[in-house]
């Protein structure tokens, strides 16, 4: 048995492991809250010398993806107050000339498009009440327009190195892997991955959605600037978003971390768009729940590295799979993807990350080796993607749920999965596809 950071006995091996599996049993219940589940498991972890805490804070907790996701979610809550979100939906459903179809297609896009750049959660919440007003002016059923906006928020987050936590994730653990690199090798199957299911989605809804052209009138006739709260506020948020962009898309060159880029972002933002009295308000709109999450979470990810077990198990795999990494690669895309589907694809990738790291070194190659780029690759296309097979795979997916149901438009569980599931495999297949033709063949 390997132990990565220091000897441990053979009680605290088997007691690490029981500790993991309890506490991501406990997590998946979604009985109790995951960020005090996920943080007394690291605390166990701890207390019985299973990791050392000065090791947990230096090495194990991820502090740039920490620093990413509360730099990124000041951000958006600021520019959210503009106004600017909804004007961008009443001007896209007014571009689709009321139509409901077109407005499905074109708010699935923008979504889409939002979740490229913001978290999804963030794009769902800022989109579906926007959603429930048009498809109430047009008085047609909402329920197909949320089921499609959270397939898009999972597709279009995949794009980016800010677009899900599962690619923050990643990104952090692999510097080199900058947000350049995320577009230029996730963006053509997201965009191939779109189309499709852009037209599975007209396929499935095109003469299910009517509506009266009394109805379209209405909705013509809304102002979009009547959205917009903030002016001034506007300016500021969408300049400041689009430097930290900027500067994510220029880190090659200027050589800056992407979570040094974001704080600076919110920082700056909040010093010359907030009023001090705000600011509290501002801090208390991170998602600290998902902050503390994470904390736990890479602590308890610790625990089964310093005990040796995810060194053994890519060993495991690099005897499965006799060190092809294309036959790794496509077997990551799958296991990826069933598992997100059925849990939280946070708490797996954590876990992977290291797997891969390992696999790399047991392979004899650097962790940042090009040849095994591809593995990230596909462990970010499985994750992320598989999020649409359950309603439970994604964050974004509950989220959208639990506002149906409160605004009495419920779907259930077998109602998405109906949809979700074949869609998801129709997608983890063209990501199969992709990854042959352009890294193994």
């Amino acid at each position: 048995m390997e132990q990565s950071a220091h000897e441990v006995a053979n009680w605290q091996y088997y007691f690490a492991i029981a500790v993991f599996l309890v506490t991501y049993g406990f997590i998946i219940s979604e009985k109790l809250n995951r960020a005090v589940i996920a943080l007394f498991g690291a605390a166990i972890m701890i207390i019985f010398g299973i990791v050392d805490l000065h090791t947990a804070f230096t090495s194990h907790i991820q502090w740039e993806t920490i620093t990413l996701l509360i730099g990124m979610m000041i951000l958006v809550h600021i520019t959210s107050q503009s106004g600017v979100f909804e004007f961008v939906a009443i001007k896209a459903a007014k571009a689709a000339g009321g139509k409901p179809i077109r407005i499905l297609l074109l708010l699935s896009l923008l979504t889409a498009v939002g979740s490229a750049f913001l978290d999804n959660v963030t794009t769902v919440l800022l989109i579906v009440p926007v959603t429930l007003s048009i498809t109430r002016i047009l008085k047609v059923n909402p329920v197909p327009y949320l089921i499609s906006e959270v397939l898009f928020s999972n597709i279009g987050g995949t794009a980016t190195l800010i677009g899900d936590p599962p690619n923050i994730m990643i990104g952090s653990a692999n510097k080199h892997l900058d947000f350049n690199a995320f577009l230029l090798n996730l963006a053509p199957i997201v965009i191939i991955i779109s189309i499709v299911t852009l037209g599975i989605i007209y396929f499935l809804y095109r003469n299910k959605l009517k509506t009266t052209p009394e109805q379209i009138k209405k909705l013509m006739a809304l102002n979009e600037k009547d959205y917009i709260k903030d002016q001034s506020l506007l300016l500021k948020s969408i300049s400041i978003l689009g430097l930290t962009i900027l500067g994510f898309v220029l880190h090659s060159i200027i050589h800056v971390d992407a979570a040094v880029i974001a704080m600076t972002g919110a920082t700056l933002l909040m010093l010359i768009g907030v009023k001090e009295h705000d600011i509290e308000d501002v801090f208390a709109h991170v998602e600290w729940v998902t902050i503390f999450f994470f904390a736990g979470l890479f602590v308890l990810v610790g625990g089964l590295i310093d005990i040796g077990l995810i060194s053994s198990l890519a060993k495991e795999v690099i005897d499965v799979t006799n060190g092809d990494i294309g036959f790794a690669a496509i077997l990551i895309l799958w296991v990826s993807g069933i598992a997100s589907a059925t849990i939280d694809n946070i708490p797996f990738v954590a876990t992977m990350i290291p797997l891969i790291q390992d696999l790399a070194t047991g392979l004899g190659l650097s962790v940042d080796s090009p040849q095994i780029e591809v593995l990230w690759w596909a462990l970010s296309l499985g994750a992320c993607l598989g999020g649409n097979g359950t309603l439970i795979g994604a964050s974004a997916n509950v989220v959208v749920a639990g506002i149906a149901k409160r605004e009495g438009h419920a779907f259930s569980y077998m109602d998405f999965l109906k949809i979700g599931l074949p869609l998801t495999i129709i997608a983890l297949l063209l990501s199969h596809a992709y990854i042959y033709l352009r890294y193994l063949m």
